[in-house]
């Protein structure tokens, strides 16, 4: 599998708008195949296109990997011996190769008008023709070098006319790609259409440039989705026309809506209310705002485990993986060849284990920062203690307030459905009688309120839930919340008892 030495591998996305969940995953394999390895990961931005470049989407793309933790070794702003790694700066490179094809006749140049393009599918869609390509049946018919010949090809170039360069596909043959994922795949040249390589604003098609970049940049594993398998017979065959030696070739399975019907889009994320993105992104056009794992607090290791195994199976039981431990397991080997369906509740199930398995001082130091937003000033020691009694409740840091709001701000309202079902006319008085025994508590620990709570029970033959629903209700304002005597514990002696003289107040009016 990596019989080629020294591997190298790269990530090669356009900047044509926000980095895609799916493009992320094809970084981290290819990251996580380079280190297992001890190869090199390169970034190289293929902006060949540039009717669709979208300003920004470099900028976002390289902070995306950054906060994944996707570190390349080489690529823009870090360098490397074969930058710059921008197709738009190295648009010199790539003439000399469209040349070469040309001058071997695998190649040709095409003056072909957008009119007689539309002529001719429109006329082989007429005959009923299925195959409506510009290919070895229909190349001899068009407005190309083949058919005017080398003079006029000349005197319209010189004239400025604009053309493309197309390779020329050979007919009846068999093209082979080798594939690490789905094995020997074999197509009929008859299928393929011969390609634009060159453009006629002077910049590269991806086909060409890719080809070249790969080449020059020492690629020896081409690791990219599954949407780039129907051009690989081309890039076969470019290699070939070019007298280079093909990289090993993997093609990703797709990631599949959570139905399993089809791709994974955005649509489908601002449908079902989940990210489709790493970051926020903000469409410079329109000004749309989409929203990112990182914002809706995700950790970045519980996004990249749980992305690690939407298509790869590490062949055990294990889920959970540090960065380091999916290096060491990872192999394309394990990846499979069909889709793998998107779960946004097994997305929130990652974070949650990561979440509970953080020091509780680090998620305080987190929530201190919501706090603040809310203008509360509190201590951190407190905040700390706080977290370790509710992060079993939460899946995201934001949802610490929802379940503990009540430590920093006594209740004003109180749940209709708890007071219809916990307070009854008795509870009033109850609850007065146990304010007496919370203030004849000193040792105000959460062990020691509950046994002098039980006794008081015991002693006046209440039964356990009266008191404790009514207790709990008085002191969050609802039936929710951790351990009742810890909340009691870290709110306070005093605390408790003026909640309890506000609930008999506001509840029993």
């Amino acid at each position: 599998m990596t019989d080629k030495q020294n591997v190298r591998v790269r990530f090669a996305p356009s900047p044509t708008g926000p980095l895609h969940i799916g493009g992320v995953r094809t970084a981290l394999y290819n990251y996580l195949f380079a280190k297992k390895n001890n190869g090199t990961f390169i970034l190289r931005i293929e902006d060949t296109d540039q009717n669709r470049y979208v300003p920004g989407a470099e900028e976002y793309i390289i902070e995306g990997l950054k906060w994944c933790g996707i570190i390349y070794d080489e690529g823009p702003g870090v360098g490397g011996k074969y930058e710059p790694y921008r197709q738009s700066e190295r648009k010199e490179l790539y003439r000399q190769y469209a040349e070469q094809l040309l001058n071997q006749g695998k190649a040709y140049c095409a003056f072909d008008t957008a009119e007689e393009l539309d002529a001719m599918r429109e006329r082989l869609k007429a005959e009923g023709s299925s195959n409506q390509q510009y290919g070895a049946q229909t190349r001899h018919g068009m407005n190309n070098s083949l058919t005017i010949g080398d003079e006029e090809t000349k005197k319209r170039i010189d004239a400025g006319d604009p053309f493309v360069i197309r390779i020329k596909i050979p007919d009846h043959e068999t093209i082979v790609v080798n594939d690490l994922i789905r094995g020997r795949v074999e197509v009929q040249s008859d299928l393929l259409d011969d390609k634009v390589l060159f453009k006629s604003d002077g910049m590269p098609t991806y086909h060409l440039a890719n080809i070249v970049d790969d080449h020059l940049m020492e690629i020896t594993h081409v690791i990219r989705g599954e949407e780039w398998l129907p051009s690989a017979p081309l890039h076969v065959l470019l290699y070939k026309y070019l007298g280079w030696e093909a990289p090993h070739f993997a093609h990703l399975p797709l990631l599949l809506k959570p139905d399993g019907n089809g791709k994974l889009s955005k649509r489908d994320g601002d449908r079902l209310g989940f990210p489709v993105f790493p970051l926020q992104w903000k469409d410079p056009k329109t000004g749309d705002i989409s929203t990112g794992y990182r914002e809706e607090g995700y950790f970045q290791d519980a996004f990249i485990n749980m992305l690690a195994l939407l298509g790869w199976n590490p062949g055990t039981e294990q889920e959970i993986f540090s960065m380091d431990e999916l290096i060491k397991s990872f192999s394309i080997d394990r990846v499979g060849k069909s889709g793998s369906k998107f779960d946004a509740q097994k997305a929130k199930w990652f974070n949650h284990q990561y979440l509970i398995s953080k020091a509780d001082d680090e998620l305080a130091n987190l929530f201190m920062a919501d706090l603040k937003n809310r203008n509360i000033n509190t201590d951190l020691n407190f905040v700390t203690k706080i977290v370790s009694l509710v992060k079993e409740r939460a899946e995201f840091v934001k949802d610490f307030w929802g379940q503990s709001s009540f430590f920093f701000e006594a209740p004003t309202t109180y749940e209709p459905k708890v007071i219809k079902k916990r307070w009854k006319e008795n509870t009033p008085g109850m609850m007065n009688e146990l304010k007496v025994v919370i203030a004849g508590i000193d040792d105000f620990r959460a062990e020691v309120i509950k046994a002098e709570i039980v006794k008081f029970i015991e002693a006046n033959e209440i039964g356990m839930g009266a008191v404790m629903n009514a207790f709990r209700l008085v002191l969050v304002g609802g039936g929710f919340g951790p351990d009742l005597m810890k909340i009691a514990e870290l709110l306070g002696k005093d605390e408790v008892i003026k909640r309890i003289e506000a609930g008999i107040e506001n509840i029993s009016r």
